[in-house]
């Protein structure tokens, strides 16, 4: 039986073939995690598709089947793994058209190969790599793993990479392929895009809420001197409002004999749920009571005077953790207390 073409049907058309076939209970139950214009779309499709023979439905399923399968397989072990797998149940060439299609969707990153290697292993490889192709790497690696090799690299160097990092935005594929090759990386063909964002303040933060306290300090205070403003920036994007579900209650009690009632108030208006009862089961009754009164009765409160007021019981946080008053449950082993 010869196989559909890609140039056959459209992507849009499969879509709709493979929610026909599915039924309306599981195509329903599709619709729920996609955005509007995307169900408009296969809504729109699905009527205007008047027949599918036995031959398209099929094949329409088995590659949807194939897709699900390599995606399972990229999730089990990589793509190298996924490729393995598919080689064996599908043929080579079959293969490689399953992951092909899948590189751009997945977003598969760079370095897949140094996220499966020991954090150990990893900084002897790399710690004598020039500064910004540590950084480079960094950025692609999960917070807990970028945060142990960040730890491990002498202190001179540690603001040096979390800097780079701060500061990098975007990266030429060329660059990135250079780096893999040097790292004898097996994923340089899958880099397919003019420019691969990453870095950014966002993912410093990441790794900086990951590291002990002591790495941490030493680098903000680092970057305080050299790059004040990006030092600020970070600083408030490492411990947000609703960060507090990290401390426990007495820590949480410590925080709130320093924070003035109006200011809690306006800055519960804006928070969910399980940060309101976190703070209401560590108040008094009578207390919480007169700050829910306070929070009905002022009406809508303005999210720049909500962002206000919870920066201002964050800063008190940060303060009396600091001071070692509190202590803030992260990544490291400093959170044990004996």
């Amino acid at each position: 039986m010869a196989r559909l073409k890609d140039g056959d049907i459209s992507g849009l058309q499969k879509a709709a073939i493979l929610l026909i076939s599915l039924g309306p209970e599981r195509s329903a139950g599709i619709f729920k995690h996609l955005k509007e214009e995307e169900i408009e779309e296969l809504t729109l499709e699905i009527a205007n598709t008047r027949s599918v023979t036995p031959q398209v439905k099929e094949e329409v399923i088995n590659e949807f089947y194939e897709v699900c399968l390599a995606q399972q397989y990229i999730a089990e072990g990589g793509i190298t793994y996924a490729k393995e797998l598919l080689e064996k149940a599908l043929g080579s060439e079959k293969a490689l058209d399953v992951i092909s299609k899948l590189t751009a969707s997945l977003q598969v990153k760079p370095f897949e190969f140094v996220r499966k290697t020991e954090a150990s292993q990893l900084i002897n490889f790399i710690q004598d790599e020039h500064p910004q192709t540590i950084a480079l790497i960094l950025s692609y690696l999960p917070p807990g793993q970028a945060s142990l090799i960040i730890s491990a690299l002498p202190p001179d160097r540690q603001a040096d990479v979390a800097r780079r990092i701060a500061v990098m935005d975007r990266t030429s594929p060329d660059v990135i392929k250079e780096v893999e090759k040097v790292l004898e990386s097996k994923l340089t063909s899958l880099v397919n895009q003019d420019y691969t964002i990453i870095g950014g303040v966002d993912a410093v933060v990441e790794i900086l809420n990951t590291v002990d306290r002591g790495t941490e300090k030493h680098i903000m205070e680092t970057l305080e001197i050299e790059e004040p403003e990006l030092a600020d920036e970070i600083r408030k994007k490492m411990f947000v409002f609703e960060d507090v579900l990290l401390l426990d209650d007495r820590a949480i009690q410590r925080v709130l004999r320093d924070v003035d009632n109006n200011d809690l108030a306006v800055a519960l208006k804006g928070s969910n749920e399980q940060v309101q009862n976190a703070i209401f089961n560590n108040l008094s009754k009578r207390l919480a009571v007169m700050i829910r009164e306070d929070m009905e009765f002022m009406g809508p409160v303005r999210m720049k005077d909500v962002e206000e007021a919870q920066q201002k019981i964050v800063n008190i946080i940060r303060k009396l953790e600091d001071a070692g008053e509190i202590v803030i449950s992260r990544g490291g082993g400093d959170e044990i207390v004996v």
